[in-house]
């Protein structure tokens, strides 16, 4: 345990005193959760029964829901590449399904309940206090050493008192006082956009630097191959969720686990759009199914008599220049659309020395990544302050409770509650755009591309990629004229708070704006994008200036 005052009981949670923080006046303590064996326990029972107890409300559907469940995981287990899980796992299926066969309805029950336990039992976290206070100890010191010592020059400049500073290259920016203060007076969701597996690193990065606890969130199964990571993701609040599995029933199981969690008391962070955006764009659809539960949570706590029933949504764009995966999302996006495979495994995430590269690259040009908190919401979709209230469109504030009493008591209401879910699905798609950070390279592909369509109209969009269509260049001059009108347009957005800006477009001329982009896209692509020769700008790589513009396909810009 951490040292310090004895850690206070509070219901099922034991929550130890940290180094406390002063932010806007308010301390906030940063809260370590700290899940004992036995309440691990009551997490499985509970969320075993919840599932269990809704499914099984008509009797007749029990059989069905069984054979279904069996055969989606049946199908699974033909492309699991560990044969010898594979083999455990299909004896396992199969004495359940003779027992299914032939048992009467109780013993279908028990059936039942076996698979729900078989799945929450591989949906289990394990957070670790111990583990948690060792990772972040070194997790910060490793990513200062690897992002800021990648030159030879900026390790002996800050030699020997450190090895620089990563918040310098990590902005934080937007409700980040209102989301340190939400986090004392209630339960938060943070929900951030996505576009690399390195989301979450620094996602944890930043929670730490915000003297916030870790945060219960969901990790694809693929990410715990790897043994130390998936060590580390075990323990230090991911749980695991298999997208290969089909089966209504497990969604129902993580969904019933993310939902007690919040009861529980423990902050969950969730990537509304399921995985990575392949295209580039931001976030244009969202998975609501494990959102709802946040609203759930609520109605529960208030049924509870919760002291502190309140659970707070905090949307959060991350922004890079360049991503890590580009070139492979971009590539899994034109080959499938509509049939994405959802699951990659040998991206450039896998491959160490490209990560290496990709930050070698991004920090030797001291480019900045912009994390913006938007201000949060409740579980209806409203905004709300810093001291918890809720708030209408003209500023007053709402009860909340209201939302979910009928006849004076409060209540579950399926209907009502998928439409509140909808709305708070809308309020962060608004959220999502007015806080994504454009940069040059998006800017200047933006432009790029809008070149290459307006001038090759009637091509289809994978032959404008294979051949570029009937230019091999766009005079510079033409470049510059297009890009000052893009700015111009953008700007106003910015103003009008429809998005931001980073600071070179924000203030910078063309002739800046392109040479940076151009200067981001060779520090890191192995293979020529857009080149200046002379007073042409050449496109090389076509599926790369369409995946950074998409960033922007948000906008309705002026031809």
């Amino acid at each position: 345990m951490a040292s310090g005052p004895i850690p206070k009981r509070t219901g099922p949670l034991f929550i130890s005193p940290a180094r406390g923080k002063f932010f806007a006046g308010v301390r906030v303590t940063p809260y370590n959760f700290t899940v004992k064996s036995a309440d691990q326990k009551r997490v499985l029972v509970e969320v075993v029964q919840r599932v269990l107890q809704e499914k099984t409300r008509d009797p007749g559907s029990v059989e069905a829901l069984i054979f279904d469940t069996l055969y989606e995981e049946r199908r699974r287990l033909e492309t699991e590449k560990d044969r010898k899980k594979a083999a455990v796992e299909s004896k396992f299926y199969r004495k359940l399904q003779s027992r299914a066969l032939r048992g009467g309805a109780e013993q279908q029950r028990e059936v039942l309940a076996e698979i729900l336990r078989h799945f929450a039992e591989e949906v289990l976290g394990h957070f670790s206090e111990t583990i948690y206070r060792i990772a972040t100890q070194i997790v910060p010191f490793g990513l200062n050493l690897l992002l800021n010592t990648l030159s030879p020059l900026r390790l002996l400049t800050h030699f020997p008192n450190g090895v620089g500073k990563l918040d310098d290259q990590i902005l934080l920016e937007g409700h980040k006082e209102d989301f340190q203060k939400l986090a004392a007076l209630g339960t938060t969701i943070l929900v951030p956009t996505h576009c690399s597996n390195l989301d979450s690193l620094l996602i944890g990065y930043v929670l730490h630097r915000l003297g916030l606890p870790p945060f219960l969130y969901g990790a694809g199964l693929n990410l715990f191959h790897n043994r130390l990571i998936g060590f580390f993701m075990d323990h230090l609040g991911a749980y695991k969720v298999d997208r290969r599995k089909k089966a209504p029933l497990y969604k129902d199981v993580l969904k019933a686990y993310a939902g007690f969690s919040m009861e529980l008391g423990y902050h969950n962070l969730f990537f509304p759009g399921g995985t990575r955006s392949r295209s580039g764009e931001v976030e244009r659809r969202l998975k609501l199914g494990l959102m709802g539960m946040g609203l759930d949570a609520y109605i529960h706590n208030l049924k509870n008599g919760k002291a502190n029933p309140d659970i707070f949504i905090v949307p959060c764009t991350l922004n890079y220049q360049l991503v890590l995966e580009a070139e492979t999302l971009i590539e899994d996006y034109l080959r499938e659309v509509g049939r994405s495979r959802y699951i990659i495994e040998d991206d450039e995430f896998s491959q160490i020395k490209r990560i290496i590269e990709f930050l070698e690259g991004l920090f030797s040009l001291e480019s900045r990544i912009h994390v913006v908190f938007s201000q949060p919401l409740d579980v209806f979709g409203n905004p709300v302050d810093g001291e918890g209230r809720s708030l209408d469109r003209r500023g007053r504030e709402v009860d909340r409770r209201k939302y979910v009493t009928q006849d004076g008591e409060i209540r579950f209401d399926p209907q009502r509650d998928q439409e509140y879910t909808l709305e708070l699905g809308e309020s962060i798609l608004r959220s999502f755009r007015r806080d994504t950070v454009i940069g040059s390279v998006q800017v200047v592909s933006h432009v790029v591309w809008a070149w290459l369509r307006s001038g090759n109209p009637g091509i289809d969009l994978y032959r404008l990629i294979r051949t570029g269509g009937g230019q091999a260049s766009l005079p510079l001059t033409e470049a510059y004229r297009r890009l000052q009108a893009a700015l111009k347009f953008l700007r106003g957005m910015e103003k009008r708070d429809s998005l931001r800006l980073d600071k070179t477009p924000q203030e910078s001329d063309p002739v800046a704006v392109l040479s940076e982009a151009l200067d981001h896209l060779k520090s890191y692509h192995k293979h020529p994008v857009l080149e200046r020769k002379g007073d042409r700008l050449f496109h090389f790589d076509r599926q790369l200036i369409y995946y950074y513009q998409n960033r922007l396909s948000f906008v309705e810009m002026p031809s």
